[in-house]
C-alpha cells in the first residue's frame, strides 16, 4: 500500500489547480489520472482556445452563477479572476480580455495552459500517476485512501474528489466522481445538460443545417410567454434544431425537464419595423419585377430563403410588387420573430458543462471539506454549481480546487501535526 497525504482524483482543470495549491502549502501530493494527457477538457474550451476566466469582479462572477451561487463567495472572492490572470501570467501565460471579459491566452491556444499546469506540477514534485480510481477507502466516518483498478490502494491523510461531470465523456468525464461521493454519503442532485444544444420540433432548422446567423438576437420564452433569455450575437442552424454561443447560453436559463420554451430570432435587430419596412419598399422600388425568392436574398441568407416563402406564406415566383400591405406586414413579423418551438436539450454528454451533482449543503464553501466525511474535499464540476458561458465555469473550477488544496494540506497538518 502506498501513501501520500494529499490524493487528488482527476487531472482535468479542478484537479490540477487543488493538486498544485496543496503541494505549495506544503503537502506531500499524488494526482491521479487514468487519461494519457491532463486536462483533456481544457483542449476543447473556448473552441481550443481556453477561455480560462472572465475578466470582472468576484460579484460580476457569482451574478453568472444561476444556482448555489452563494456557495462560491468565499472561494471567488479569496481567488477572483484578477487573481487568477495574475497567476497564470506567472505561469508565462501571457494573456489577453475579449468581447464580453472572456479572457485567453495570447497564443489562442488551450495546449500553453495546459502545458503551464503540467510543468508547474512537475517542479512542485507532485507525483503524477496514471491509474483509475475505483473507490474511496472510508474508516469511522473519514476518509484514508484511494481504491486503484489495479487492485491496490492509495493510502492518504485527505482525498480531493475533482472528477468532472458526464459531459464529454470521451475527455474522461464518466460520472464516477458521483458513485464516490454517494458511498462518502452525499446526496448527488441529478446531474444534468447546460451549455448544450437545443433540439428542435419539426425539420425547420434542418432544412437550414449548417447556416450561420451573426449579429441576431435569439429571445427565449416559456410556456407562459415569459422572456428567459435574450441576447445578441452567432448561432448556427443544425441536423437537430440550433447550436452555437447565443444557443448554449440560452440553455443554461432554462427548466427543460419541467417547462416547454419557443426560441425567438430577431434576423434584423438593428431596424425598427419602421425602418425594416422602409428597406423593403426601396428594394421593391429598385427591382419591382423581381420575383419573391430572389428579392429575398438581399434580406436574407439564401438557406433561408424556401423557409421564409412558407413561414410568411407568400409564394416564392410572386412578383414584389404585386406584394399586398398584408403579405409586407407577414414578411415583417417573420424576419422579426422567426420562431423555432423547442423539444428539449441534446444529450447531457454533449454538454460544455454538467448542472447537478453533489448538494452544496453538504459542503463547506469556506474549506471544500465534506461535511459527510472528514478529510474528503471536493472541487470543480462534481459539484452543484455551474455558471453561463464566458469564462465563469473555468473560473469556478480554479477558486474550488485552490480552496480545496490549500484545506486539504492544512488539514492533514493539523490531524498529524
Amino acid at each position: 500500500m502506498t501513501q501520500t497525504q494529499v490524493a487528488v482524483i482527476g487531472g482535468g482543470a479542478a484537479g490540477m489547480m487543488a493538486a498544485l495549491s496543496a503541494r505549495r502549502a506544503g503537502a506531500a501530493v499524488t494526482l491521479l489520472e487514468p487519461n494519457e494527457k491532463l486536462g483533456r477538457k481544457l483542449y476543447i474550451t473556448g473552441k481550443g482556445r481556453c477561455n480560462l476566466t472572465n475578466n470582472t469582479t468576484p460579484e460580476g462572477v457569482l451574478n453568472n452563477v444561476p444556482r448555489n451561487s452563494r456557495f462560491l463567495y468565499s472561494a471567488v472572492t479569496r481567488f477572483p479572476p484578477a487573481a487568477v490572470m495574475e497567476y497564470f501570467e506567472a505561469l508565462g501565460v501571457p494573456l489577453k480580455t475579449e468581447r464580453g471579459g472572456r479572457v485567453f491566452p495570447c497564443s489562442d491556444q488551450a495546449a500553453d495552459v495546459i502545458d503551464a499546469l503540467f510543468f508547474a506540477l512537475k517542479k512542485e514534485k507532485v507525483t503524477l500517476r496514471r491509474a483509475r480510481a475505483t473507490g474511496l477507502e472510508l474508516e469511522d466516518g473519514r476518509v484514508t485512501g484511494v481504491k486503484l483498478e489495479e487492485g491496490t490502494c492509495l493510502s492518504a491523510g485527505a482525498v480531493i474528489l475533482a472528477t468532472g461531470g458526464v459531459s464529454y465523456p470521451g475527455t474522461g468525464s464518466t460520472g464516477d466522481g458521483y458513485r464516490f461521493a454517494r458511498e462518502a454519503g452525499h446526496t448527488i442532485v441529478p446531474p444534468r445538460a447546460s451549455l448544450v444544444p437545443l433540439v428542435e420540433i419539426g425539420d425547420t432548422c434542418a432544412r437550414m443545417q449548417g447556416l450561420s446567423l451573426k449579429n441576431v438576437t435569439l429571445t427565449v420564452k416559456n410556456r407562459k410567454k415569459k422572456v428567459v433569455f435574450q441576447e445578441q450575437g452567432e448561432m448556427l442552424f443544425t441536423h437537430f434544431g440550433i447550436s452555437g454561443p447565443l444557443v448554449l447560453s440560452a440553455s443554461a436559463h432554462g427548466d427543460w425537464e419541467k417547462d416547454t420554451y419557443t426560441a425567438i430570432i430577431d434576423l434584423k435587430p438593428a431596424l425598427d419595423e419602421a425602418k425594416l419596412e422602409a428597406r423593403i419598399l426601396r428594394d421593391v422600388s429598385e427591382a419591382p419585377n423581381k420575383a419573391f425568392h430572389n428579392f429575398l436574398e438581399g434580406l436574407a441568407p439564401r438557406l433561408m430563403v424556401p423557409v421564409l416563402c412558407e413561414k410568411a406564406d407568400i409564394s416564392p415566383d410572386l412578383p414584389v410588387n404585386a406584394m399586398t400591405k398584408g403579405q409586407r406586414r407577414r414578411l415583417m413579423e417573420t424576419m422579426k420573430q422567426f420562431t423555432i418551438p423547442l423539444a428539449g436539450t441534446r444529450p447531457v454528454k454533449e454538454a460544455i458543462i454538467t448542472a447537478g451533482g453533489v448538494k452544496t449543503g453538504e459542503i463547506d464553501p469556506g474549506t471544500m471539506m465534506s461535511k459527510k466525511t472528514r478529510g474528503l474535499f471536493l472541487a470543480g464540476e462534481v459539484i452543484d454549481v455551474d455558471a453561463y458561458t464566458g469564462g465563469f465555469n473555468l473560473q469556478i473550477a480554479w477558486c474550488t480546487g485552490r480552496a480545496a488544496g490549500e484545506s486539504a494540506a492544512r488539514y492533514v497538518k493539523e490531524e498529524n501535526p
